[in-house]
């Protein structure tokens, strides 16, 4: 039986373990971050005390724990989302799920364990995240969507600019609505390291006849 100040002692280490990653997941604009982790970590480390303790009664102290690891996926599908042809949040779902395993070692006693992995992932989410940004010069594909009037050599000039910002163009449309006498201009890119969103949004904005432009 683990004394109530103890159980208290170990939700409070989970927090703290939690705060470190939901603080890296903070910094990085992700969904779900540090008030989510501490959350999440203290939780779960409630739940395995509670699991130890109730065991007398069921005989079994993984049973509530297993609940706690299968309801953390609905918590991960949230954090999961698209921007277009673009996939955000599947490494905040899995830090998610791995950070409840965290947080039922703390309520199970397992403190060097729970450290370990806590460090062992903030070394994934952030140094091999500078790693993989220095190796692959290639951004994640990029939405580029405008409206412009219908005039000689907007299409090419537009095209022009975006083979000049991007690795490769994916795809380049044009729509021409004649009624309005103007076009819309969508186009999927790869954006080089070296060049930022916000520019080339301002570039584009800035040619003649171009009315708005979006991104994501």
């Amino acid at each position: 039986m683990i004394p109530e100040w103890f159980m208290l002692l170990r939700v409070l280490i989970g927090a703290g373990l939690g705060a470190l990653v939901g603080l890296e997941r903070e910094r990085q604009n992700q969904p779900a971050g540090l008030r989510t982790h501490i959350i999440l970590v203290s939780g779960s480390a409630l739940a395995m005390t509670l699991s130890i303790n109730l065991s007398d009664a069921s005989g079994d102290p993984a049973r509530l724990a297993a609940q706690v690891l299968s309801g953390i996926g609905f918590l991960g599908a949230g954090a999961i989302l698209r921007f277009g042809p673009n996939v955000k949040g599947l490494t905040t779902a899995t830090s998610l799920w791995t950070m409840a395993v965290v947080g039922l070692a703390v309520g199970a006693g397992y403190y060097w364990a729970a450290a370990g992995v806590t460090i062992l992932l903030l070394v994934v989410l952030r140094l091999l995240n500078i790693l993989e940004a220095r190796l692959n010069p290639v951004r994640a594909p990029l939405q580029i969507s405008l409206i412009a009037a219908d005039r000689p050599g907007v299409t090419r000039t537009v095209r022009q600019i975006l083979e000049e910002h991007a690795q490769h163009v994916d795809t380049f449309r044009v729509y021409r609505q004649v009624r309005r006498q103007r076009i819309r201009i969508q186009g999927v890119i790869h954006l080089r390291k070296e060049h930022s969103v916000e520019n080339l949004a301002d570039m584009l904005g800035a040619l003649d006849g171009v009315r708005a432009v979006r991104y994501e």
